[in-house]
């Protein structure tokens, strides 16, 4: 398919320079990457949700496609600028950097229905607003799709439940975006902590970054890019402001990021990273806190309304405290009788440093290895093994980001049940456990 001749505000030619997102390509790129990529033997590859992060994970998917015989074939977006860009994109690194002549082109779609319906298609990349995850990802495991669902994994407790059945259902391999897992630091940090570094684990502590600014509610006309019905999706109708959405001239921060009927906010945002590490450090991946409280501030900021700062407490059934707030840097500290490990991406740091050089032995606990969060899905999706981040995991740890956001709303002590995954004898916390779907987008 030829590349499209309509250009967006910003002009194709020069995307590569002017978006946040860039991947730099390898240098190299081996003689052998393309046998794995003949076209009988290559993973056939989808990607719906074509923004700021959809464009940089879009990319690295095509680079790591590259280890293991994987293609991106078809984009998909409401936005059509958006949509053309990743198109163009794709094309143009495969043409000009990779392949020189072999690819075949990439589709663009604008309802992801259709993208889905291709036999040909093994998996998907979803990308999308936080509202819109549970449909995408279980129209995709219907669909027979592996698939790459960006963090949180959904957007409600009741969803993620219904999303763990749809995958195990069809047999899928779903790899939730919580690319911390395939990182040293945080895999060394919960390894020293499960096998008793720090001597018996107590306290959890969480820090998240703070949401700032303000959204501009005044209603403007819709782009005639947007088919901006089909972007609410299962949200309650809301007139348009670029705010609400994405900016129409570059890939910057989008303001649905703060707004509630879409995303919680940073609870859900970065706490989904943290709160998954704290999940693998204390052993509780497939379960959750028994008690939480929660306290935060929702100031006035037009039409943002995400919550700033906030302060929660939770309890494991096994005693674990776990203290999440605001504070930079974010990361994750661990505490036990006998010391500390605090981490953070990039870093390490620990109440005595010779603890990080202590080796864990073969007899120890040793945990999931990945050194590449999407060259593991790739090579899960052909040897149909279990990613480091599964569908499970993702749910767990989504499910504490959203309690808390629940305990901030409801600002009182809240019992939970993880077995049931239900609020106990609170109906009023239970009501907050689903999306109110907006027909006939329902999941």
């Amino acid at each position: 398919m030829s590349r499209p001749k309509k250009q967006n505000s910003i002009t194709r030619r020069n995307f590569l320079k002017s978006a946040a997102v860039t991947i730099m390509a390898p240098a190299i790129v081996p003689s052998t990457v393309f046998g794995k990529s003949s076209p009988s033997n290559t993973l056939q590859m989808g990607c719906i949700g074509m923004g700021r992060q959809g464009q940089g994970d879009m990319q690295e998917l095509i680079y790591r496609g590259l280890d293991v015989g994987a293609r991106v074939v078809a984009v998909c977006d409401v936005d059509r600028h958006r949509m053309e860009d990743a198109q163009w994109l794709a094309e143009k690194i495969y043409t000009t950097e990779l392949d020189k002549g072999s690819y075949k082109g990439c589709s663009a779609y604008p309802d992801f229905r259709k993208l889905l319906a291709r036999e040909d298609i093994d998996g998907v990349l979803i990308v999308t607003p936080d509202h819109w995850h549970a449909a995408h990802a279980i129209a995709a495991a219907n669909a027979g799709k592996d698939i790459y669902l960006e963090k949180p994994l959904t957007y409600s407790i009741t969803e993620g439940r219904k999303l763990v059945q749809a995958v195990r259902k069809n047999k899928r391999i779903l790899q939730v975006g919580s690319q911390q897992r395939s990182s040293t630091y945080f895999l060394m940090a919960c390894e020293l902590v499960r096998n008793q570094r720090i001597g018996k684990l107590h306290t959890i502590k969480v820090w998240l970054p703070e949401d700032q600014g303000t959204g501009d509610p005044q209603p403007m006309p819709v782009p005639k890019n947007l088919d901006y019905n089909f972007w609410l999706g299962p949200a309650p109708q809301a007139p348009f402001t670029e705010d609400r959405v994405h900016p129409q001239r570059n890939y910057s921060r989008p303001g649905w990021l703060q707004i509630e009927q879409y995303c919680r906010g940073m609870i859900t945002g970065w706490g989904s990273h943290m709160n998954d590490i704290a999940q693998w450090g204390n052993g509780t991946e497939d379960t959750g806190p028994v008690v939480i409280q929660a306290k935060a501030m929702f100031p006035d900021r037009g039409l943002f309304d995400v919550h700033t700062t906030y302060r929660s407490e939770a309890k494991y059934a096994n005693g674990v405290r776990l203290i999440q707030e605001t504070g930079d840097p974010a990361g994750v500290r661990f505490e036990g009788d006998k010391g500390w490990i605090f981490v953070k991406r990039g870093a390490i740091d620990a109440s005595d440093r010779e603890i990080l050089r202590q080796k864990v032995q073969d007899d120890e606990i040793k945990l999931y290895q990945s050194s590449n969060h999407m060259r593991n899905f790739l090579e899960c999706m052909r040897s149909r093994k279990g990613p480091v981040a599964p569908v499970e995991v993702g749910h767990r740890s989504n499910t504490i980001c959203v309690m808390t956001h629940i305990a901030m709303k409801l600002d009182r002590k809240l019992e939970w049940d993880p077995e049931a995954e239900r609020f106990i004898d609170d109906e009023e916390a239970n009501r907050w456990l689903d999306y109110p779907h907006r027909e006939p987008w329902t999941v």
